[in-house]
């Protein structure tokens, strides 16, 4: 009953993490990787060891090619720019080289176009439109037959605010990361989204399931619990359960963060910050809007 009856805390807290999200996101905007606004991407390593970052940086300076450097692994640099032409591709070799002067190895080098890039924008940004929308149907239909105290669609717009929470909170910290550490919003980090709003769904319907069976229990069996006791005690028979859960998933992360190659850096960075936020709003949000519901329509009537 801890968090039912210490819910406006818990409110709180997410309305605070939500608003400064949105408040980072008005004020620094998304960094947006080559997968959305098109681009160049180069990575290249230096065997006999890499040049100062500065150094690179003003190797380049003279090509405008608007580049963003960023190290990785011992030995090599990943750099991010404009959409090249072939003369400038050939240019950029030979700055990276310093010309000629320093032995390189080309790991990688892709080229997006920025409709390309745009299209990819609109199609990531809609597939976590459809994928909310298809979960928030799910969960009607699967609590169709609950229509007392709370109605089954009512369970299907509290997963709404669970889930924009759950999406709101990761771009937010990614756009305060974009803004003073250069990390990007890439189709790496929609999947990682995607994932968050499996999880975290999955979560909701656990704790949404026990209310379902004790609300059940409490019709078949007389007893006199209120609304507010039943989610309680479904929050509090869940808990550990989905703790340990996340706790699972949470160290698992972290391991790969630290242990992972840099290109799953800001994946697992985006997942751990997501599977925070989908817990706590499965477990400190969600569930206790039920009972904010129902006392809303108990005051209506």
């Amino acid at each position: 009953m801890f968090v039912v009856n210490h819910r406006k805390i818990f409110y709180a807290i997410s309305a605070i993490l939500v608003i400064g999200s949105l408040f980072a996101v008005a004020v620094y905007g998304l960094n947006f990787g080559i997968d959305f606004k098109g681009g160049s991407i180069l990575e290249v390593e230096y065997p006999a060891g890499r040049p100062t970052q500065v150094a690179l940086e003003e190797a380049l300076a003279p090509l405008e090619l608007k580049a963003s450097v960023r190290s990785t692994g011992e030995t090599g640099y990943i750099i991010r720019m404009k959409s090249l032409s072939e003369p400038e591709r050939v240019s950029l070799t030979q700055a990276v080289s310093f010309n000629g002067t320093q032995k390189i190895e080309e790991k990688r080098f892709d080229s997006i176009g920025p409709l390309l890039g745009n299209e990819s924008a609109k199609k990531s940004f809609a597939s976590i439109a459809i994928v909310i929308i298809a979960i928030v149907l799910f969960i009607a239909f699967a609590f169709r037959k609950v229509s007392e105290p709370v109605s089954s669609w009512k369970y299907g717009i509290i997963a709404i605010v669970a889930l924009v929470h759950d999406v709101i909170v990761p771009t937010g910290v990614f756009a305060v990361l974009g803004h003073f550490k250069g990390y990007e919003i890439d189709s790496l980090f929609v999947t990682a989204l995607l994932v968050v709003l499996g999880f975290s769904v999955h979560d909701t319907i656990v704790v949404f399931d026990r209310v379902r069976e004790n609300l059940k229990i409490n019709r078949t069996y007389g007893k006199k619990q209120t609304f507010e006791q039943i989610v309680g005690n479904s929050i509090s028979q869940t808990f550990t359960r989905s703790i340990n859960t996340s706790l699972t998933v949470f160290l698992s992360l972290i391991v790969l963060y630290f242990v992972g190659g840099p290109a799953t850096q800001h994946f697992t960075l985006a997942l751990i910050i997501g599977i925070v936020a989908g817990t706590y709003s499965s477990i400190f949000l969600g569930s206790p809007l039920l009972v904010t519901m129902e006392k809303w329509q108990s005051r209506g009537k």
